[in-house]
């Protein structure tokens, strides 16, 4: 559009006093004459531009004039580039960047352009995994989302089958490396695991959005939601110390450390979703963990213990000559 190109012109002159319009040209993409239209509108429109003839001419801004069109305060331009210099750069980010850093006060120029490079978000884990992808549907539902328009969504939890159903993106929500759509559903708000959407088609209808509907809240209520069910189940063991720190990494923050035990072992608290689940995860520790509750796991682990042993034991025989 040609107002976006005006501004863009009038930013590229101030921040470099005077340019050509073979330089103006360069920089928006568009012919010389499209330029020198550009700089002539300027002019009519009474921003004080003036042109300069001969060798070392141009165009130029009378006495220096200036026009802050942002408004932002020090640390406002600090905290902006520092989160969108982090995040690797679109095309259209960076000409955004670009845009938006002429339109920064010339003092604050330094501190802007510092914080674009201050910092990098590398999306892949230790194996070469991306961790934030959002999946092959990430871009259809934010465009969903930013567009106010229902979607025909196709999901599939682990162990269940997939199933299709009409929702209304509401946002998206960046939580631990995962991405997640909040999205409006027959029976009230609910969230989506990106990594799990199999189809995302728009539909064409536009969103049915609650009133009053803000993201931040709705994300609130629906992690606690989850948050309880991920934590519904204690079981309570007593762990050699030299099994702690794999403790600590195999449950995280969901590991409570006790008192010190005669024996010199160590009471500990685990939580998860379940207390099967729970005792899955701690059968490969063996004999250094001892789980004294509840009853549940401690039946739970003797089944698994019967079932590894009746298994292992027998390819076991197999393989003695």
């Amino acid at each position: 559009m040609r107002a976006d190109r005006l501004v863009a012109a009038l930013l590229f002159l101030q921040a470099r006093g005077r340019v050509t319009a073979a330089e103006l040209a360069a920089e928006l993409e568009i012919s010389e004459r499209t330029a020198r239209r550009d700089l002539e509108a300027l002019i009519a429109s009474g921003v004080p531009v003036y042109a300069q003839r001969g060798r070392g001419g141009g165009w130029r801004l009378v006495g220096g004039a200036r026009t802050d069109l942002t408004g932002l305060t020090s640390p406002e331009v600090r905290a902006l580039f520092l989160a969108a210099g982090s995040s690797g750069g679109s095309p259209e980010l960076r000409s955004a960047l670009r845009k938006l850093l002429r339109a920064v006060p010339e003092p604050l120029r330094p501190q802007a352009e510092a914080a674009s490079r201050a910092r990098i978000v590398d999306e892949l884990d230790w194996s070469r995994t991306a961790v934030t992808a959002g999946g092959p549907h990430h871009t259809a539902l934010e465009r969903a989302v930013l567009d106010g328009v229902r979607v025909r969504l196709g999901y599939a939890r682990p162990g269940d089958e997939p199933h299709e159903r009409t929702v209304d993106p509401l946002g998206l929500v960046l939580k631990a490396g995962h991405w997640y759509l909040v999205a409006g559903t027959a029976h009230g708000l609910r969230s989506f695991r990106l990594g799990r959407v199999i189809s995302a088609e728009p539909t064409g209808e536009p969103v049915r959005r609650p009133a009053g509907f803000d993201l931040a809240d709705a994300w609130r209520s629906l992690a606690t939601r989850l948050e309880d069910r991920l934590l519904a189940a204690t079981v309570v063991a007593h762990a050699d110390q030299d099994a702690l720190p794999l403790l600590q990494r195999l449950f995280d923050g969901r590991l409570s450390i006790g008192r010190l035990l005669p024996d010199g072992r160590r009471e500990i608290e685990a939580k998860g979703p379940s207390v099967e689940v729970l005792a899955a995860q701690l059968t490969g520790l063996g004999a250094r963990v001892e789980v004294v509750g509840p009853p549940r796991a401690r039946a739970h682990l003797a089944r698994l213990g019967q079932e590894l042993a009746a298994h292992y034991g027998a390819l076991q025989g197999m393989t003695t000559p």
